[in-house]
Protein backbone atom coordinates (compact mmCIF):
# COMPACT_ATOMS: atom_id res chain seq x y z
CA UNK A 1 0.00 0.00 0.00
CA UNK A 2 2.77 2.44 0.89
CA UNK A 3 4.74 1.71 -2.28
CA UNK A 4 1.64 2.34 -4.42
CA UNK A 5 1.13 5.68 -2.70
CA UNK A 6 4.72 6.73 -3.35
CA UNK A 7 4.50 5.88 -7.05
CA UNK A 8 1.23 7.79 -7.37
CA UNK A 9 2.10 10.95 -5.56
CA UNK A 10 5.48 12.23 -6.56
CA UNK A 11 6.93 13.88 -9.63
CA UNK A 12 10.02 15.65 -8.39
CA UNK A 13 12.21 14.69 -5.45
CA UNK A 14 15.55 15.32 -3.76
CA UNK A 15 15.59 19.11 -3.69
CA UNK A 16 18.95 20.21 -2.35
CA UNK A 17 19.98 23.34 -0.54
CA UNK A 18 20.45 25.43 -3.69
CA UNK A 19 17.68 26.67 -5.97
CA UNK A 20 19.24 25.55 -9.27
CA UNK A 21 16.99 23.39 -11.46
CA UNK A 22 19.70 20.73 -11.80
CA UNK A 23 19.07 19.68 -8.21
CA UNK A 24 15.56 18.50 -9.03
CA UNK A 25 15.29 14.84 -9.99
CA UNK A 26 12.34 13.90 -12.16
CA UNK A 27 10.84 10.65 -10.90
CA UNK A 28 7.34 10.61 -12.35
CA UNK A 29 5.63 12.20 -15.29
CA UNK A 30 3.76 15.47 -14.81
CA UNK A 31 1.15 16.58 -17.33
CA UNK A 32 0.63 20.20 -18.39
CA UNK A 33 -1.91 21.68 -20.73
CA UNK A 34 -0.05 24.01 -23.10
CA UNK A 35 -1.48 27.10 -24.79
CA UNK A 36 0.68 28.82 -27.40
CA UNK A 37 -0.65 32.32 -27.89
CA UNK A 38 -0.64 33.96 -31.31
CA UNK A 39 -1.68 37.26 -32.84
CA UNK A 40 -1.95 37.25 -36.62
CA UNK A 41 -0.16 40.51 -37.42
CA UNK A 42 2.97 39.32 -35.61
CA UNK A 43 5.35 36.83 -37.29
CA UNK A 44 3.72 33.39 -37.58
CA UNK A 45 7.07 31.67 -37.84
CA UNK A 46 7.70 32.46 -34.17
CA UNK A 47 4.70 30.33 -33.21
CA UNK A 48 5.82 27.41 -35.37
CA UNK A 49 9.34 27.60 -33.90
CA UNK A 50 8.00 27.84 -30.35
CA UNK A 51 5.81 24.77 -30.75
CA UNK A 52 8.79 22.62 -31.71
CA UNK A 53 10.89 24.11 -28.91
CA UNK A 54 8.17 23.56 -26.29
CA UNK A 55 7.83 19.88 -27.18
CA UNK A 56 11.58 19.31 -26.93
CA UNK A 57 11.86 21.35 -23.75
CA UNK A 58 9.10 19.54 -21.87
CA UNK A 59 10.47 16.18 -22.96
CA UNK A 60 13.77 17.13 -21.31
CA UNK A 61 11.92 17.36 -17.98
CA UNK A 62 9.72 14.31 -18.50
CA UNK A 63 6.59 16.47 -18.67
CA UNK A 64 3.71 15.33 -20.87
CA UNK A 65 2.11 18.17 -22.88
CA UNK A 66 -1.57 18.33 -23.82
CA UNK A 67 -1.75 20.82 -26.69
CA UNK A 68 -3.29 21.47 -30.07
CA UNK A 69 -1.49 20.05 -33.07
CA UNK A 70 -0.66 22.20 -36.07
CA UNK A 71 -3.53 20.42 -37.83
CA UNK A 72 -6.04 21.50 -35.16
CA UNK A 73 -5.36 25.23 -35.45
CA UNK A 74 -3.09 27.65 -37.24
CA UNK A 75 0.40 26.40 -36.35
CA UNK A 76 -1.04 24.79 -33.21
CA UNK A 77 -1.57 28.18 -31.57
CA UNK A 78 -4.64 29.76 -30.00
CA UNK A 79 -5.99 33.05 -31.25
CA UNK A 80 -9.63 32.91 -32.31
CA UNK A 81 -12.65 31.90 -30.26
CA UNK A 82 -13.01 28.77 -32.41
CA UNK A 83 -9.45 27.79 -31.56
CA UNK A 84 -10.10 28.51 -27.90
CA UNK A 85 -13.09 26.18 -28.04
CA UNK A 86 -10.98 23.42 -29.60
CA UNK A 87 -8.22 23.80 -27.03
CA UNK A 88 -10.70 23.89 -24.13
CA UNK A 89 -12.38 20.73 -25.40
CA UNK A 90 -9.00 19.01 -25.59
CA UNK A 91 -8.21 20.07 -22.01
CA UNK A 92 -11.60 18.86 -20.78
CA UNK A 93 -10.96 15.49 -22.39
CA UNK A 94 -7.78 15.19 -20.29
CA UNK A 95 -8.93 17.07 -17.18
CA UNK A 96 -8.14 14.20 -14.81
CA UNK A 97 -4.54 14.09 -16.03
CA UNK A 98 -3.73 17.81 -16.33
CA UNK A 99 -1.86 19.14 -13.29
CA UNK A 100 -1.49 22.72 -14.53
CA UNK A 101 -1.41 24.90 -17.65
CA UNK A 102 1.60 26.51 -19.29
CA UNK A 103 0.87 29.58 -21.42
CA UNK A 104 3.64 30.32 -23.94
CA UNK A 105 3.86 33.67 -25.71
CA UNK A 106 6.33 33.57 -28.61
CA UNK A 107 4.78 36.84 -29.83
CA UNK A 108 2.27 39.31 -28.39
CA UNK A 109 -0.42 36.63 -28.33
CA UNK A 110 -4.18 37.03 -28.23
CA UNK A 111 -5.08 37.65 -24.60
CA UNK A 112 -8.79 37.02 -25.14
CA UNK A 113 -8.21 33.66 -26.83
CA UNK A 114 -6.06 32.51 -23.91
CA UNK A 115 -8.55 33.68 -21.30
CA UNK A 116 -11.46 32.09 -23.17
CA UNK A 117 -9.62 28.77 -23.37
CA UNK A 118 -9.07 28.66 -19.62
CA UNK A 119 -12.61 29.82 -18.88
CA UNK A 120 -14.21 27.20 -21.13
CA UNK A 121 -11.91 24.39 -19.93
CA UNK A 122 -12.89 24.93 -16.26
CA UNK A 123 -9.83 23.06 -15.03
CA UNK A 124 -9.23 25.11 -11.88
CA UNK A 125 -5.51 24.30 -11.92
CA UNK A 126 -2.44 26.55 -11.61
CA UNK A 127 -1.43 28.54 -14.71
CA UNK A 128 2.12 29.67 -15.55
CA UNK A 129 2.61 32.59 -17.96
CA UNK A 130 5.83 32.51 -20.00
CA UNK A 131 6.75 35.20 -22.53
CA UNK A 132 9.73 35.12 -24.89
CA UNK A 133 12.33 37.87 -24.74
CA UNK A 134 13.13 39.94 -27.83
CA UNK A 135 16.54 40.09 -29.47
CA UNK A 136 17.71 43.70 -29.57
CA UNK A 137 19.02 43.14 -33.10
CA UNK A 138 15.72 41.66 -34.32
CA UNK A 139 13.09 44.30 -33.69
CA UNK A 140 12.07 44.50 -37.34
CA UNK A 141 8.63 43.56 -38.58
CA UNK A 142 9.73 40.05 -39.56
CA UNK A 143 11.19 39.08 -36.16
CA UNK A 144 9.84 41.27 -33.35
CA UNK A 145 7.85 39.51 -30.64
CA UNK A 146 6.45 42.20 -28.33
CA UNK A 147 5.72 39.43 -25.80
CA UNK A 148 6.80 41.80 -23.00
CA UNK A 149 3.70 43.84 -23.71
CA UNK A 150 1.51 40.85 -24.60
CA UNK A 151 2.14 39.20 -21.23
CA UNK A 152 0.75 42.23 -19.43
CA UNK A 153 -2.39 42.03 -21.58
CA UNK A 154 -2.81 38.30 -20.93
CA UNK A 155 -2.48 38.80 -17.18
CA UNK A 156 -4.92 41.70 -17.30
CA UNK A 157 -7.54 39.52 -18.98
CA UNK A 158 -7.01 36.59 -16.62
CA UNK A 159 -7.41 38.98 -13.70
CA UNK A 160 -10.69 40.23 -15.20
CA UNK A 161 -11.90 36.64 -15.65
CA UNK A 162 -10.99 35.75 -12.06
CA UNK A 163 -8.44 33.14 -13.19
CA UNK A 164 -5.43 32.69 -10.89
CA UNK A 165 -1.98 32.57 -12.49
CA UNK A 166 1.73 32.33 -11.63
CA UNK A 167 4.42 34.70 -12.88
CA UNK A 168 7.99 33.86 -13.84
CA UNK A 169 11.07 35.23 -12.09
CA UNK A 170 11.88 37.45 -15.07
CA UNK A 171 9.07 39.16 -16.94
CA UNK A 172 10.34 37.65 -20.22
CA UNK A 173 12.78 34.80 -20.83
CA UNK A 174 13.57 32.04 -23.29
CA UNK A 175 12.60 28.48 -22.41
CA UNK A 176 16.21 27.40 -22.07
CA UNK A 177 17.12 30.21 -19.67
CA UNK A 178 18.25 28.84 -16.29
CA UNK A 179 15.74 31.04 -14.47
CA UNK A 180 12.82 29.66 -16.46
CA UNK A 181 13.90 26.06 -15.96
CA UNK A 182 13.78 26.69 -12.22
CA UNK A 183 10.45 28.51 -12.64
CA UNK A 184 8.95 25.55 -14.48
CA UNK A 185 10.02 22.96 -11.94
CA UNK A 186 8.85 25.07 -9.03
CA UNK A 187 5.55 25.52 -10.88
CA UNK A 188 5.20 21.74 -11.14
CA UNK A 189 5.73 21.70 -7.36
CA UNK A 190 2.96 24.28 -6.96
CA UNK A 191 0.66 22.12 -9.09
CA UNK A 192 1.45 19.11 -6.94
CA UNK A 193 0.74 20.95 -3.68
CA UNK A 194 -2.53 22.42 -4.95
CA UNK A 195 -3.79 19.13 -6.37
CA UNK A 196 -2.78 17.18 -3.28
CA UNK A 197 -4.20 19.55 -0.68
CA UNK A 198 -7.55 19.84 -2.43
CA UNK A 199 -8.28 16.16 -1.88
CA UNK A 200 -6.12 15.04 1.04
CA UNK A 201 -7.58 12.48 3.46
CA UNK A 202 -6.34 12.57 7.06
CA UNK A 203 -6.81 9.94 9.75
CA UNK A 204 -7.27 11.18 13.33
CA UNK A 205 -6.44 8.29 15.66
CA UNK A 206 -7.78 8.88 19.16
CA UNK A 207 -8.50 12.07 21.07
CA UNK A 208 -5.97 14.83 21.56
CA UNK A 209 -4.20 14.86 24.92
CA UNK A 210 -6.56 16.77 27.21
CA UNK A 211 -3.91 19.33 28.19
CA UNK A 212 -3.15 20.20 24.56
CA UNK A 213 -5.72 22.82 23.55
CA UNK A 214 -3.03 24.04 21.18
CA UNK A 215 -3.79 21.27 18.65
CA UNK A 216 -7.52 21.93 18.43
CA UNK A 217 -8.75 22.56 14.89
CA UNK A 218 -11.92 22.96 12.84
CA UNK A 219 -12.86 19.86 10.90
CA UNK A 220 -15.60 21.86 9.16
CA UNK A 221 -13.21 24.52 7.87
CA UNK A 222 -10.92 21.81 6.54
CA UNK A 223 -13.79 20.02 4.82
CA UNK A 224 -14.89 23.23 3.11
CA UNK A 225 -11.41 23.32 1.60
CA UNK A 226 -11.62 19.72 0.37
CA UNK A 227 -9.67 18.21 3.28
CA UNK A 228 -11.39 15.18 4.81
CA UNK A 229 -10.76 13.85 8.32
CA UNK A 230 -11.58 10.24 9.22
CA UNK A 231 -11.64 9.54 12.96
CA UNK A 232 -11.20 6.34 14.91
CA UNK A 233 -11.25 5.70 18.64
CA UNK A 234 -7.89 4.65 20.05
CA UNK A 235 -9.54 1.73 21.86
CA UNK A 236 -10.48 0.25 18.48
CA UNK A 237 -6.87 0.40 17.31
CA UNK A 238 -5.49 -1.06 20.54
CA UNK A 239 -8.21 -3.70 20.66
CA UNK A 240 -7.39 -4.91 17.15
CA UNK A 241 -3.67 -4.89 17.95
CA UNK A 242 -4.24 -7.07 21.02
CA UNK A 243 -6.01 -9.64 18.85
CA UNK A 244 -2.79 -10.26 16.92
CA UNK A 245 0.00 -12.60 18.07
CA UNK A 246 3.71 -12.87 17.42
CA UNK A 247 2.95 -15.89 15.20
CA UNK A 248 0.79 -13.94 12.74
CA UNK A 249 2.55 -13.53 9.41
CA UNK A 250 1.61 -9.87 9.21
CA UNK A 251 3.36 -9.26 12.54
CA UNK A 252 6.45 -11.20 11.46
CA UNK A 253 6.61 -9.15 8.26
CA UNK A 254 6.40 -5.91 10.24
CA UNK A 255 9.15 -7.07 12.57
CA UNK A 256 11.38 -7.68 9.56
CA UNK A 257 10.67 -4.16 8.32
CA UNK A 258 11.42 -2.67 11.72
CA UNK A 259 14.78 -4.45 11.92
CA UNK A 260 15.58 -3.31 8.38
CA UNK A 261 14.60 0.26 9.23
CA UNK A 262 16.57 0.94 12.42
CA UNK A 263 18.76 -0.42 15.16
CA UNK A 264 16.49 -1.70 17.93
CA UNK A 265 19.02 -0.92 20.66
CA UNK A 266 18.11 -2.53 23.97
CA UNK A 267 14.41 -2.84 23.15
CA UNK A 268 13.03 -6.12 24.55
CA UNK A 269 11.63 -8.61 22.06
CA UNK A 270 8.11 -8.48 23.48
CA UNK A 271 8.06 -4.70 23.07
CA UNK A 272 9.11 -5.04 19.44
CA UNK A 273 6.19 -7.42 18.90
CA UNK A 274 3.83 -4.85 20.44
CA UNK A 275 5.20 -2.15 18.14
CA UNK A 276 4.80 -4.44 15.12
CA UNK A 277 1.20 -5.36 15.99
CA UNK A 278 0.29 -1.70 16.34
CA UNK A 279 1.89 -0.95 13.01
CA UNK A 280 -0.12 -3.68 11.30
CA UNK A 281 -3.40 -2.26 12.60
CA UNK A 282 -2.51 1.33 11.70
CA UNK A 283 -1.57 0.29 8.16
CA UNK A 284 -4.88 -1.59 7.80
CA UNK A 285 -6.79 1.47 9.03
CA UNK A 286 -5.04 3.71 6.50
CA UNK A 287 -5.61 1.34 3.62
CA UNK A 288 -9.26 0.73 4.47
CA UNK A 289 -9.94 4.48 4.45
CA UNK A 290 -7.58 5.49 1.61
CA UNK A 291 -5.74 7.90 3.93
CA UNK A 292 -2.77 10.04 2.94
CA UNK A 293 -1.57 10.89 6.45
CA UNK A 294 -2.41 10.46 10.13
CA UNK A 295 -2.37 12.26 13.46
CA UNK A 296 -2.16 9.94 16.46
CA UNK A 297 -2.92 10.11 20.19
CA UNK A 298 0.63 9.17 21.09
CA UNK A 299 0.36 9.67 24.89
CA UNK A 300 -0.58 8.70 27.56
CA UNK A 301 -3.28 6.14 26.82
CA UNK A 302 -1.09 4.03 24.55
CA UNK A 303 1.58 3.72 27.23
CA UNK A 304 -0.86 3.06 30.06
CA UNK A 305 -3.20 0.70 28.19
CA UNK A 306 -0.90 -0.95 25.66
CA UNK A 307 2.62 -0.55 26.99
CA UNK A 308 4.77 1.05 24.29
CA UNK A 309 5.27 4.17 22.15
CA UNK A 310 3.94 4.45 18.63
CA UNK A 311 6.89 6.62 17.47
CA UNK A 312 8.62 3.92 15.41
CA UNK A 313 5.50 3.29 13.34
CA UNK A 314 4.99 7.02 12.83
CA UNK A 315 8.59 7.45 11.71
CA UNK A 316 8.32 4.59 9.22
CA UNK A 317 5.09 6.00 7.80
CA UNK A 318 6.59 9.47 7.41
CA UNK A 319 9.70 8.07 5.75
CA UNK A 320 7.42 6.24 3.30
CA UNK A 321 5.60 9.45 2.37
CA UNK A 322 2.58 8.80 4.60
CA UNK A 323 3.25 11.53 7.20
CA UNK A 324 2.18 10.98 10.78
CA UNK A 325 1.96 13.68 13.45
CA UNK A 326 2.02 13.51 17.24
CA UNK A 327 -0.72 14.41 19.70
CA UNK A 328 -3.57 14.21 17.16
CA UNK A 329 -2.22 17.36 15.50
CA UNK A 330 -4.37 17.14 12.38
CA UNK A 331 -3.27 20.46 10.87
CA UNK A 332 0.28 19.50 11.81
CA UNK A 333 0.15 16.40 9.63
CA UNK A 334 -1.55 18.50 6.93
CA UNK A 335 1.50 20.78 7.09
CA UNK A 336 3.78 17.74 6.81
CA UNK A 337 1.87 16.55 3.77
CA UNK A 338 2.02 19.98 2.10
CA UNK A 339 5.79 20.20 2.51
CA UNK A 340 6.19 16.65 1.30
CA UNK A 341 4.23 17.50 -1.84
CA UNK A 342 6.37 20.58 -2.44
CA UNK A 343 9.74 18.86 -2.01
CA UNK A 344 9.20 15.18 -2.72
CA UNK A 345 10.96 14.33 0.55
CA UNK A 346 9.73 13.41 4.06
CA UNK A 347 8.71 15.99 6.66
CA UNK A 348 8.87 15.97 10.45
CA UNK A 349 6.68 17.55 13.13
CA UNK A 350 8.83 19.31 15.75
CA UNK A 351 8.50 21.61 18.73
CA UNK A 352 9.84 25.14 18.73
CA UNK A 353 11.54 23.98 21.90
CA UNK A 354 14.56 25.84 23.29
CA UNK A 355 16.80 28.82 22.81
CA UNK A 356 20.34 27.98 21.70
CA UNK A 357 22.56 29.65 24.30
CA UNK A 358 22.60 33.40 23.60
CA UNK A 359 22.37 33.18 19.79
CA UNK A 360 19.20 35.02 18.77
CA UNK A 361 19.24 33.41 15.31
CA UNK A 362 19.29 29.81 16.53
CA UNK A 363 16.92 27.51 18.41
CA UNK A 364 16.53 23.86 19.33
CA UNK A 365 13.93 21.72 17.55
CA UNK A 366 12.84 18.65 19.51
CA UNK A 367 10.33 15.83 19.88
CA UNK A 368 10.17 12.57 21.79
CA UNK A 369 11.14 10.49 18.81
CA UNK A 370 9.05 9.97 15.67
CA UNK A 371 10.95 11.87 12.98
CA UNK A 372 11.45 10.21 9.61
CA UNK A 373 14.68 8.31 9.17
CA UNK A 374 15.85 10.86 6.58
CA UNK A 375 16.51 13.27 9.45
CA UNK A 376 18.25 10.73 11.71
CA UNK A 377 21.34 9.02 10.30
CA UNK A 378 22.14 7.65 13.79
CA UNK A 379 18.58 6.42 14.42
CA UNK A 380 17.86 3.75 17.04
CA UNK A 381 14.83 2.62 19.04
CA UNK A 382 14.94 3.81 22.63
CA UNK A 383 12.58 5.12 25.33
CA UNK A 384 11.01 8.51 26.07
CA UNK A 385 12.58 9.76 29.33
CA UNK A 386 10.26 12.73 29.89
CA UNK A 387 7.11 10.71 29.30
CA UNK A 388 8.58 7.88 31.32
CA UNK A 389 8.51 10.00 34.49
CA UNK A 390 4.71 9.65 34.59
CA UNK A 391 3.90 6.40 32.76
CA UNK A 392 7.04 4.37 33.50
CA UNK A 393 10.04 4.28 31.18
CA UNK A 394 9.44 0.57 30.52
CA UNK A 395 6.17 1.54 28.80
CA UNK A 396 7.82 3.98 26.37
CA UNK A 397 9.91 1.65 24.19
CA UNK A 398 9.38 2.62 20.56
CA UNK A 399 10.53 6.23 20.82
CA UNK A 400 13.45 6.92 18.50
CA UNK A 401 16.72 8.56 19.42
CA UNK A 402 18.79 10.50 16.91
CA UNK A 403 20.40 13.83 16.03
CA UNK A 404 19.70 15.67 12.77
CA UNK A 405 22.88 16.90 11.05
CA UNK A 406 23.34 20.03 8.95
CA UNK A 407 20.96 20.24 6.01
CA UNK A 408 18.72 22.81 4.28
CA UNK A 409 15.53 23.77 6.06
CA UNK A 410 12.05 24.76 5.05
CA UNK A 411 9.77 25.23 8.03
CA UNK A 412 6.12 26.17 8.38
CA UNK A 413 2.69 25.53 9.74
CA UNK A 414 -0.91 25.36 8.51
CA UNK A 415 -3.64 26.11 11.04
CA UNK A 416 -7.38 26.66 11.11
CA UNK A 417 -8.27 30.03 12.64
CA UNK A 418 -11.64 29.04 14.03
CA UNK A 419 -12.43 32.54 15.29
CA UNK A 420 -12.12 33.93 11.76
CA UNK A 421 -13.33 30.83 9.94
CA UNK A 422 -10.24 30.59 7.71
CA UNK A 423 -7.10 28.55 7.11
CA UNK A 424 -3.85 30.41 7.67
CA UNK A 425 -0.18 29.48 7.41
CA UNK A 426 3.39 30.65 7.68
CA UNK A 427 6.48 29.36 5.88
CA UNK A 428 10.15 30.21 5.70
CA UNK A 429 13.62 28.89 5.07
CA UNK A 430 16.80 28.52 7.09
CA UNK A 431 19.45 25.94 7.85
CA UNK A 432 19.86 23.00 10.21
CA UNK A 433 23.35 23.13 11.73
CA UNK A 434 25.93 20.86 13.32
CA UNK A 435 26.16 22.96 16.47
CA UNK A 436 26.79 20.99 19.64
CA UNK A 437 23.62 19.76 21.34
CA UNK A 438 23.75 17.44 24.36
CA UNK A 439 20.28 16.03 24.95
CA UNK A 440 18.10 13.01 24.07
CA UNK A 441 15.18 12.25 21.77
CA UNK A 442 14.92 13.62 18.24
CA UNK A 443 16.79 16.89 18.12
CA UNK A 444 18.19 19.51 15.79
CA UNK A 445 19.57 23.05 15.83
CA UNK A 446 17.99 25.53 13.41
CA UNK A 447 19.41 28.84 12.26
CA UNK A 448 16.84 31.33 10.92
CA UNK A 449 17.27 34.98 10.02
CA UNK A 450 15.23 37.28 12.26
CA UNK A 451 14.17 34.32 14.39
CA UNK A 452 12.94 36.69 17.07
CA UNK A 453 10.64 38.40 14.58
CA UNK A 454 9.34 35.01 13.46
CA UNK A 455 8.54 34.04 17.05
CA UNK A 456 6.62 37.31 17.46
CA UNK A 457 4.55 36.43 14.37
CA UNK A 458 3.89 32.91 15.68
CA UNK A 459 2.80 34.17 19.09
CA UNK A 460 0.77 37.19 17.98
CA UNK A 461 -1.18 35.16 15.44
CA UNK A 462 -2.02 32.26 17.74
CA UNK A 463 -0.05 29.53 15.96
CA UNK A 464 0.75 26.22 17.65
CA UNK A 465 4.06 25.33 19.32
CA UNK A 466 4.37 22.58 16.72
CA UNK A 467 6.10 23.42 13.45
CA UNK A 468 7.05 21.24 10.48
CA UNK A 469 10.53 20.93 9.00
CA UNK A 470 11.59 19.66 5.60
CA UNK A 471 15.10 19.29 4.16
CA UNK A 472 14.51 21.56 1.17
CA UNK A 473 14.19 25.16 0.02
CA UNK A 474 10.53 25.18 -1.00
CA UNK A 475 8.90 28.02 0.95
CA UNK A 476 8.17 29.93 -2.27
CA UNK A 477 6.36 26.93 -3.76
CA UNK A 478 4.23 26.58 -0.63
CA UNK A 479 3.31 30.24 -0.44
CA UNK A 480 2.34 30.39 -4.12
CA UNK A 481 0.22 27.24 -3.85
CA UNK A 482 -1.49 28.01 -0.55
CA UNK A 483 -2.05 31.73 -0.90
CA UNK A 484 -2.55 32.30 -4.63
CA UNK A 485 -4.46 29.14 -5.54
CA UNK A 486 -6.01 27.87 -2.29
CA UNK A 487 -6.77 31.32 -0.90
CA UNK A 488 -5.13 30.74 2.49
CA UNK A 489 -3.53 33.68 4.27
CA UNK A 490 0.16 32.75 4.12
CA UNK A 491 3.04 34.65 5.71
CA UNK A 492 6.47 34.16 4.13
CA UNK A 493 9.20 34.93 6.67
CA UNK A 494 12.28 36.45 5.08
Amino acid sequence: MQEKKIRRQFIISAISNTRNYRNYVITKNATLGVIIGNRDFFPDKLVAEARIEVLDFLKEFNITPIMLSDADSKLGGVETFAEAQKCAALFKEHRDAIDGVLVVLPNFGDEKGIAETLKLAELNVPVLIQAYSDDLNKLDVVNRRDAWCGKISVCNNLYQYGIKYTLTTKHVSRLQDETFKKDLLEFVGVCRVVKGLRKVRIGAVGARPTAFNTVRYSEKILQRNGISVTTVDLSEILGNANKLTANDQSVKDKLDKIHAYTSVGKTPGDKLVQIAKLDVVLADFMEANALDCTAIQCWTSIQQNYGCNVCTSMSMMSENMLPSACEVDVTGTLSMYAMQLASGSPSALVDWNNNYADDDTKCVLFHCGNWAKSFLPDISISTAPILGTTVGTENTYGALDGRTPAMPLTYGRISTDDCKGVIKAYVGEGELTNDELKTFGNRAVAQIDDLQGLMKHVCRNGFEHHVVMNASKTAGILKEAMENYLGWDTYLHS
